[in-house]
């Protein structure tokens, strides 16, 4: 015998909760189903708990800088890797609190702790009990990647998702994977004390991006200590007594990394492996994403899917979006879609990467007759008042149309000031609309205008 819903979740993460709530307002008797930690991946162990360990690093990195701004803080900066896990277990427990609260007492909605499986195109099984709905929303999220690498079984190693119970001081860390999270982790590490190597099996950094990015990054970490092995094809593991040997070399006798430590950041794969999907004739592509139209419906009707385990966007802000895509074509025939989103997203370094839209080379291929404009970091007084001039901004403009292709700012607050040009994006706006506005002196933004007033050919 089955409970009749109007509506499934399956999940909890960012696009979850929301869509429960619009469900319930509109009536709908809703469940949700969550079988580990209520938030997600964000609120748990992605961009809350990370974020929190950045700002102690950062604050352990400013201490040590002290006498460049004449402030001497007396005696050798330490770090207290207890204190600084309890901090961030304090801020997780705050978010992970207020999402369990919202659901558990939110009217209209159920509540069912433990694996959802689907056992046809509009059953749920749960614990033993069966649920039925004529809409299932699928929200289950992702996990970190562990690849099938020699000696990865015979290898003690930490995920993003373990290393959040880490309260000591690894004595060297080696990151594998040069791309956003093994970058703010060797970052973060390397400021709590630790030594780091980033191993990356690319010709370098953050791939995605354009070659200048990839190089300012690696020079700004390599300028704390961070040490660097690019071109490592091959990659191996070893036992070192209490530590782990790194093999990242195809050449005959390879380069072995010793570490006490390895933390694997080479991607994430789909929570799609234990759904039922067969059962219900959900389709995925070959990476085990589920494969959704642009109003995010799979193949089969009725069932919609939300988040990271749609391969449309893999961010906390790209899920939020997805609900509200959802929403507006479920209740508000607002036909919005996914592929009206302009691509941006956010390298939390410091200082931070913000990009929007296209990198260099794709408005290289693109065809287009494309202007751009430059600017090193250390042009801006702010960033030279705050001693931080790393770094620098780029952006690029369709010379015919006016309008913004892509940026890429690198520098302090360039994840904020990123938005300024996502803006005026979203509003089909010419970039003249920026470069003829009066922005607040002393800024970094102040330079935006500055910069658009010097575009050029890109060659």
């Amino acid at each position: 015998m089955s409970e009749k819903f109007d509506a499934i979740i399956i999940g909890t993460g960012q696009s979850g909760p929301s869509v429960a709530q619009r469900m319930t307002q509109e009536g709908l008797k809703t469940a949700i189903i969550e079988r580990d930690l209520f938030g997600g991946t964000c609120v748990n162990v992605g961009c809350i708990p990370t974020k929190t360990l950045v700002a102690s690093a950062r604050a352990a990195y400013m201490a040590r800088r002290g006498p460049i701004y004449g402030v001497d803080v007396g005696g050798e900066v330490t770090v207290d890797m207890k204190r600084v896990k309890e901090r961030k277990d304090a801020v997780v427990r705050q978010s992970n609190e207020g999402v369990t609260n919202w659901m558990k007492n939110m009217e209209g909605l159920t509540v069912y702790e433990g694996h959802g499986r689907l056992e046809s195109a509009n059953t749920v099984r749960v614990n033993g009990d069966l649920l039925e709905a004529e809409r299932i929303v699928l929200n289950v999220g992702g996990r970190a990647f562990v690849p099938d690498m020699p000696g990865i079984a015979d290898v003690p190693y930490l995920t993003n998702t373990n290393i959040m119970d880490v309260d000591f001081l690894p004595e060297h860390l080696i990151v594998i994977g040069g791309s956003y999270i093994g970058l703010e982790f060797a970052q973060m590490y390397r400021r709590f004390g630790s030594r780091v190597t980033v191993v990356e099996m690319g010709p370098r950094l953050i791939g995605r991006d354009d070659e200048d990015v990839s190089a300012a990054v690696q020079e700004i970490l390599e300028k704390e200590g961070v040490q660097f092995r690019l071109n490592a094809s091959c990659l191996g593991l070893e036992r070192d007594g209490d530590g782990v040997v790194v093999n990242a070399s195809c050449e005959p006798g390879p380069e072995a990394i010793r570490g006490s430590h390895v933390l694997l950041a080479v991607g994430r794969k789909p929570n799609t492996d234990d759904l039922g999907l067969d059962a219900a004739g959900v389709e995925t592509d070959q990476r085990g994403f589920i494969t959704v139209d642009d109003q995010l419906r799979t193949n089969v009707d009725g069932i919609y899917a939300v988040g990271d385990v749609n391969g449309r966007g893999a961010f906390t802000h790209t899920s939020y979006n997805d609900y509200e895509i959802l929403a507006a074509n479920m209740f508000d025939d607002d036909p919005r879609r996914v592929s009206d989103r302009i691509l941006t997203y956010g390298l939390f370094i410091d200082p931070p990467l913000g990009r929007v839209g296209m990198t260099e080379r794709e408005a290289r291929e693109s065809g287009k007759d494309v202007l751009i404009g430059k600017m090193m970091m250390a042009r801006v007084g702010r960033a030279r008042e705050r001693g931080e001039t790393d770094g620098f901004m780029k952006i690029l403009v369709d010379a015919k149309t006016e309008r913004i292709l892509g940026a890429a700012l690198l520098g302090i607050g360039g994840d904020e000031i990123v938005h300024s040009l996502l803006d005026v994006m979203y509003a089909d706006a010419p970039y003249t609309v920026i470069q003829r506005a009066v922005h607040i002196h002393p800024t970094v933004t102040e330079l935006i205008p500055t910069l658009l007033g010097d575009l050029k050919p890109l060659q």
